[in-house]
């Protein structure tokens, strides 16, 4: 079978792994920094089997984190408090 490949690059990254309890839930991530997403990381929440691109710019846009992570208000605000701490 003949594939077209848009690119297919191996690339070090650097991956840091936080579990730390909120408000209402414990939190399970891992977030790594790669050249490929332009200064900001690769958030998965390993729990939910969630993830997003975030940079300082995404985390002040509302609903974007409880979009993204299919949380509440409320269960976004520990890890948006978390993230804004981590890319300042």
């Amino acid at each position: 079978m003949e594939r077209f490949f848009l690119y297919d690059d191996v690339e070090d990254t650097k991956t840091r792994f936080v579990s730390f309890t909120g408000k209402k839930l414990r939190y399970d991530l891992a977030i790594m920094q790669s050249t490929r997403f332009f200064g900001k990381v690769l958030v998965l929440d390993m729990q939910f089997g969630r993830f997003a691109i975030i940079g300082p710019d995404d985390i002040d846009e509302p609903g974007y984190l409880e979009f993204a992570f299919n949380k509440t208000e409320e269960e976004a605000e520990d890890l948006r408090e978390y993230l804004t701490e981590l890319l300042a």
